[in-house]
């Protein structure tokens, strides 16, 4: 991320990205830059040369926004109020496959619990880079991802799986027929995978227009960004009809009531 800022900012207008996760910034300490250009990162980092997160906000949202919580240099939430809806945009960066298990658990749970403290009166987005293969085709997973996914499952794809089903979310990049070059979002050498994801819940997949790994146009050196295009729709809210009080006629079976009820009767006759 060092050196980047700038070049990230570009990429961003000339795309029209208006909301970017990052990880593996690098950067020691938690606050918020102007990295150009009119775009804010708002980042968090323990170890200079290790993980660090962030969000990256265009100007008209990063004014608009509510609340920061830097979790640990491997989770963070930035809330951000945006035509009266609350948006919840969390970055989560979880360890890489040769961790140590203690790791990855804390990871996860730190996710777990970030996650479940959303309302679900409020959007969520997750943008993450999670060291993981969900696979290609959805194993009859079919309620929490597509079918265009890459390669074969590994044990941390499916802890993503496993998390997606338990919140009740989407894994976005799943549901949309691309190229394999269009989906892969990590290659190295002659390696090539898909790790970084964008979820949402399931509920608000209607609002998901495309999303789509950028084959051409990256900044960093082996991941590339997965761009997802979201159309908000405001929250129906239901008129209140008036209804006629419910009669529990019921209540006529009680003798007290039953001797209640006649003295009115005669009275109003």
């Amino acid at each position: 991320m060092t050196g980047k800022g700038r070049e990230i900012a570009d990429m961003m207008e000339r795309i029209e990205v208006n909301m970017l996760c990052v990880q593996e910034t690098t950067w020691k300490g938690s606050k918020a830059r102007n990295i150009g250009g009119g775009f804010k990162l708002f980042y968090h980092g323990v170890d200079g040369k290790r993980n660090g997160v962030g969000v990256i906000l265009k100007e008209e949202y990063s004014n608009s926004v509510v609340m920061v919580k830097r979790v640990s240099d491997r989770v963070m939430i930035v809330k951000v109020e945006v035509k009266g809806m609350m948006i919840n945009v969390i970055s989560p960066y979880a360890p890489q496959v040769g961790c140590e298990m203690e790791e990855k658990e804390r990871f996860w749970s730190e996710l777990d619990e970030e996650v479940d403290g959303v309302s679900r009166k409020e959007r969520l987005v997750i943008g993450a880079d999670f060291n993981g293969h969900v696979c290609e085709g959805n194993r009859g997973d079919k309620e929490v991802m597509g079918r265009y996914g890459c390669k074969d499952r590994n044990v941390e794809g499916q802890m993503v799986v496993d998390f997606v089903k338990s919140m009740e979310m989407a894994v976005v990049n799943t549901y949309f027929k691309k190229k394999e070059d269009h989906r892969v979002t990590y290659k190295s050498g002659g390696r090539c995978t898909q790790v970084d994801y964008v979820l949402c819940r399931r509920c608000n997949l209607k609002e998901i227009r495309d999303c789509k790994v950028l084959a051409g146009d990256s900044v960093a050196r082996q991941h590339r960004m997965v761009v997802c295009r979201m159309v908000l729709e405001a929250t129906k809210k239901r008129r209140r009809v008036r209804t006629e009080r419910r009669i529990r006629w019921w209540k006529l079976k009680e003798e007290n009531c039953s001797v209640r009820f006649s003295e009115e009767v005669r009275q109003r006759l």
